[in-house]
């Protein structure tokens, strides 16, 4: 009997844990895993800080005509409208016994590992595919980059709508947690952008791995690929330990009772078109204006570290080995600048919802905000302008003076306070206007990403074009973005509807504004 009593005991105490674990997963997680999984964002934005910063650059020295650089990054927004969607609808079906996230999550961070190493080692695999080093543009080499960047969107896509989607699941719909889990998120994105602008700015990185430079790959070229290095051991470690510790609860399809007939499944584009078929008006207003909000941000941030090189040092990425080198240092300026629009972007992250009671709630924050974006594109006019006559007097190989370079870096710094709230509202509203529709959290996001990767394609396929048309340069995509910016602060305040004040979404939402 003793042998019996042992094993009765051991059963008991077996189905008491895994009922005590089915209680925990329907009760609010411990802050401890919330942070392990908010950690994540700054693996995936260290990665995406390397991109804004340093790739439009690198595409042009493989020999990428300025005008035609922008069309690199149609493969974000295009993943992005086709990827997001069907990776979030998919994790919210998943039944996998590792959960419905994590299977997601896990495999973008390897797809971003094939990724970077694609990237990074563009210009020594077409080296070795037969590129002439004196020749551009380097064909194969850019082949292989163009490929690496696809898969690294997609990686990067793949990841980010399973994260929030996990923080939404551990929050289990208590809304301190929610709004606790979602500041944590945007702090981590802003760390990570700090550590990627940082080794973007930092010129000696290459000595790290002096592996990294070859004949193919010069210094700009090692550093590059240095911060890949950096990006993936983040993010791998991260990830591992994120995975590790927070358990994921294995998803079942809901079970059909007696007598009645089992739901028909929808396919994935007829859940997609439901989807906007249930939306109300307050719902594509909100479309609309993240919309316009998007095209106003996306000409800046493809193109911020090109203008401190070109307008704001005088270089040229195409030009001699002065203004070679000159572009370089202004590049390099501009990854610096990025690192301080990130350290304001990380403290207001922490203070939006605050600040948001005091001026009126969430879209009148929006609006005021977006003034601010608007002013501040406007404002790259008369920085290139100060520039341009400086060099006139100093030289042409002078650059900017120390004046100018604080006034550029400054820019970058304000910008980082509407892109906090760009960051975190319309998410925050989202999950307010859309709680009628019966999505899923993954689905929901999707379609609210739509609103964001179709600017992202217009700016990519017409940026350069458009600029050449004005010749060349960066300034009237600002330009147009700086319209952009205010046509949707004048929306978000004055046509967008005010969330109800006792709505529970609002109470669950990203930023909790009452």
């Amino acid at each position: 009997m003793g042998a019996f009593e042992t094993e009765k005991t051991a059963k008991d105490a077996g189905a008491l844990e895994t009922q005590s674990t089915e209680e925990e997963y329907n009760q609010p997680s411990p802050l401890r895993k919330i942070i392990s999984v908010s950690s994540i964002a700054a693996g995936v934005q260290f990665g995406w800080a390397l991109q804004l910063s340093l790739l439009t650059p690198y595409v042009q020295l493989l020999g990428i005509p300025h005008k035609w650089s922008s069309l690199i990054w149609l493969c974000g927004p295009v993943s992005g409208m086709i990827v997001q969607p069907i990776v979030g609808f998919h994790s919210d079906r998943c039944t996998s016994r590792f959960g419905r996230r994590r299977p997601f999550i896990a495999a973008g961070a390897a797809m971003v590992a094939v990724a970077v190493f694609l990237i990074g080692y563009a210009a020594d695999i077409g080296y070795k595919m037969g590129d002439k080093l004196e020749q551009t543009p380097r064909v194969r080499a850019i082949g292989i980059f163009a490929l690496g960047f696809w898969i690294l969107d997609v990686a990067n896509n793949t990841l980010q709508g399973p994260c929030r989607a996990f923080l939404a699941d551990l929050a289990a719909g208590d809304a301190k947690r929610t709004r606790v889990a979602n500041a944590f998120f945007s702090f981590f994105m802003a760390v990570g952008n700090v550590l990627g602008y940082a080794a973007g700015s930092f010129t000696n990185l290459h000595k790290m791995f002096p592996f990294a430079m070859t004949n193919a790959c010069d210094i700009y070229c090692a550093n590059l690929k240095s911060c890949f290095f950096l990006s993936i051991t983040l993010l791998l470690l991260v990830t591992i330990t994120s995975l590790w510790y927070v358990q994921d609860k294995q998803w079942s399809p809901p079970p059909v009772a007696a007598g009645e007939e089992k739901t028909k499944s929808v396919p994935f584009f007829g859940e997609i078109i439901g989807a906007f078929r249930v939306m109300e008006r307050p719902m594509w207003m909100l479309l609309i204006v993240t919309a316009l909000n998007w095209i106003a941000w996306f000409p800046f941030l493809l193109f911020d570290t090109d203008w401190m090189g070109r307008e704001v040092y005088g270089g040229d990425s195409e030009g001699n080995d002065r203004l070679k080198q000159i572009y370089n240092k202004g590049v390099q300026s501009g990854a610096l600048g990025l690192m301080f629009n990130s350290i304001v972007l990380g403290f207001m992250s922490l203070g939006v919802e605050w600040i948001g009671k005091k001026v009126g709630g969430a879209k009148r924050l929006w609006g005021i905000v977006n003034f601010i974006l608007a002013v501040g594109l406007a404002m790259t006019v008369l920085v290139t302008k100060l520039a341009a006559d400086y060099r006139k007097v100093a030289g042409p190989y002078a650059g900017p003076s120390p004046g100018i370079r604080a006034g550029a870096l400054s820019l970058f710094a304000v910008l980082g306070i509407p892109l906090a709230i760009t960051f975190s509202i319309p998410f925050a509203l989202a999950s307010i206007f859309s709680s009628s529709s019966g999505a899923g959290q993954g689905l929901s996001l999707g379609v609210l990403n739509l609103a964001i990767v179709i600017p992202q394609m217009i700016v990519s396929l017409g940026g350069g074009p458009f600029d050449a048309l004005f010749g060349g340069g960066n300034l009237p995509a600002f330009i147009v973005g700086a319209i952009a910016a205010a046509v949707s602060g004048v929306l978000a305040i004055t046509v967008l509807p005010s969330p109800p004040p006792d709505a529970p979404s609002l109470k669950t939402g990203a930023m909790g504004f009452h």
